[in-house]
């Protein structure tokens, strides 16, 4: 993989760490057969992820094409070598322009603005996927989920695993899990191969849980305990796994939790960075030892623990702030308990 860098200090030395493929991924990419749709590539995680393809069919010498969908503009992929579409697949014309591939990850989704705005979050999350789904064939799909899928657990439970019934709560995660109903009747219906990629939370520098405690300590706004433990995982290893969860799409499809494999202590990450900001923490609320957490003992068992630690990025994740990083601008609510997002 690479030494990792003590800090980071710019945008490009960031999404190359983002972008940077396990060994693992290049022998996977290989011995794949043919190309990688990426669907969805515009948002948070899909620029990574595609020119973390790209980067893996390059060191492999695979003559794979990497394509990007998405309905805004991909220009700043193409300088990778990475074939772009701008496509809005909610529209039917669009959807009939979807280019072909055996290997496809499915990105597209809609969280932020869900509530107030309940019609669209359903046709994004779920009606768009039936029509992708059935657009696409018998190929290989890792579709992205999450684990609000699952109900709330308590921390004592050491989190949902794939065996957990769904039960979700609000209606961001109900059309979250239609996501994943629609996907299962294409597999039914077309031969359709998938994995339901069961993500609770990706973090990297700009985004994320981490990101989001560390800004209320820097700026002295109070840490909510009331949903006092979290999961999270280093968006680079997130992308990773699920370019390698290919070779597990299967009919009728199966789900994976992905995430780190410790269950992370808001107070604590809190205070860690209290120290490394000279910053002394503010807390509001009780924690009720509830949350959105998986068990990603699977994955850790397939793939290996994350490479990069939540300590390393807690360090990165101080050090990006207090230099004046950018940041996206979007908290992650990770508070949230009642599906309101």
């Amino acid at each position: 993989m690479g030494k990792l860098p003590e800090t980071v200090s710019t945008v490009q030395q960031l999404d190359e760490l983002l972008s940077r493929p396990r060994e693992e991924l290049v022998d996977l990419v290989a011995r794949l057969d043919g190309d990688i749709l990426i669907i969805g590539a515009g948002g948070k995680i899909g620029p990574s992820l595609a020119r973390m393809a790209a980067r893996a069919v390059r060191s492999a010498g695979s003559k794979a094409k990497v394509i990007a969908v998405d309905a805004g503009r991909l220009d700043s992929l193409q300088a990778d070598g990475i074939e772009t579409h701008q496509l809005d697949l909610l529209d039917p014309a669009a959807l009939r322009k979807l280019p072909k591939a055996p290997n496809v990850i499915y990105l597209a989704g809609r969280k932020f603005g869900s509530t107030g705005d309940e019609p669209t979050t359903w046709a994004v999350n779920t009606l768009l996927a039936g029509d992708v789904a059935r657009a696409l064939g018998p190929v290989r799909v890792v579709a992205f989920s999450t684990g609000c899928v699952y109900p709330i657990q308590h921390v004592d439970t050491g989190g949902a695993t794939e065996q957990t019934p769904p039960a979700p709560v609000g209606e961001y995660a109900m059309s979250c899990l239609g996501r994943e109903r629609a996907f299962d009747y294409a597999s039914a219906k077309c031969g359709l191969k998938v994995l339901h990629f069961r993500l609770n939370y990706a973090v990297e520098l700009r985004y994320g849980v981490l990101m989001d405690v560390a800004q209320r300590v820097w700026t002295g706004q109070a840490v909510d305990l009331t949903t006092g433990f979290a999961n999270v995982i280093w968006q680079g290893d997130a992308c990773n796994i699920a370019l390698l969860s290919l070779t597990l799409a299967q009919s009728p499809p199966a789900a994976l939790n992905v995430t780190g494999p410790e269950t992370i202590s808001i107070r604590r990450i809190a205070q860690q960075f209290g120290e490394l900001l000279g910053r002394r923490p503010i807390f509001s609320g009780e924690k009720n030892g509830m949350g959105y957490l998986s068990n990603a003992s699977r994955a850790t068992e397939l793939f290996g623990r994350p490479r990069v630690d939540v300590d390393r990025v807690i360090r990165w994740t101080a050090d990006w702030l207090r230099h004046g990083g950018a940041t996206l601008g979007k908290p992650t609510h990770f508070e949230t308990q009642d599906g309101r997002f």
